[in-house]
């Protein structure tokens, strides 16, 4: 197994970010951290040095829909630390309404921006560090929503976890056996800000428990992984072939 020693997170004020940023460091892995929620960021940061002596953590303020912003910080980053061994693209919304109903401002687009153009960006300034280097980890979070449209609130939400499954494979099928790895992480319900504000399901997991298996699948490097895999591996494949009907039921 290849130790990626730096590591980049983005949305890390929060949630499945922040917990990566723990598990990691105690791993003794040096940490890239950023969200737009910069005094949070600092506030982990300042909590992993003294928790974890030794290793190196650096933070930046970013809105991934800041474009430029996106590529400048992230090359910054490499800068700081010399390299960057891993890019865990893991900034998203999880807003929405149903179509027509008068939210495309206020919540439709708004995923869209971040979940497309923003992680868009984000995979754009990571390939451009590990092709250069030669070398590296690209992780892309989408969901086990990508699996197939989804109803009311979650419509815009699950096409832009689609976008995000389509995009990382597209990258992995370019680059093929090549040295950057890229993985496709499909997380079912873990417990973070996203699913807090979504009716309680039985099936999810807490933080640290998922981000536990999340954090061993991305060590391992798959082209893709359902976490936590038992049920939603199985439950994806039912989700496939379930008629649409029972899926306006359902979801």
């Amino acid at each position: 197994m290849t130790v990626r020693q730096n590591i980049l997170i983005t949305g890390a004020s929060s949630g499945l970010g922040v917990e990566m940023a723990r598990q990691f460091a105690a791993k003794g892995r040096n940490l890239a951290l950023c969200a737009r929620r910069i005094e949070r960021v600092d506030e982990l940061a300042g909590q992993l040095r003294r928790d974890n002596p030794g290793i190196r953590v650096v933070t930046r303020q970013l809105d991934v829909t800041d474009h430029d912003a996106v590529f400048a910080v992230f090359r910054d980053f490499r800068a700081e630390l010399g390299r960057i061994d891993r890019v865990i693209a893991n900034a998203g919304l999880g807003k929405g309404q149903p179509l027509g109903t008068g939210y495309f401002e206020r919540a439709n687009k708004q995923t869209l921006e971040t979940n497309v153009l923003g992680l868009l960006a984000q995979c754009e300034a990571a390939m451009e560090i590990f092709l250069d280097q030669r070398d590296g980890h690209l992780v892309v979070l989408a969901s086990v929503l990508a699996e197939r449209g989804a109803p009311r609130t979650l419509t815009a939400y699950a096409a832009s976890k689609a976008f995000a499954a389509s995009l990382a494979e597209g990258i992995r099928l370019h680059h093929g056996r090549g040295p950057v790895k890229v993985t496709t992480l499909k997380p079912g319900y873990i417990e973070s800000e996203m699913t807090a504000r979504a009716p309680k399901s039985p099936l999810i997991v807490s933080t640290e428990k998922g981000v536990r298996e999340m954090v061993a699948v991305i060590e391992r490097e798959p082209a893709t992984a359902f976490v936590p895999r038992w049920p939603w591996a199985v439950l994806a494949r039912l989700v496939r072939m379930a008629p649409d009907w029972l899926l306006r039921k359902v979801m």
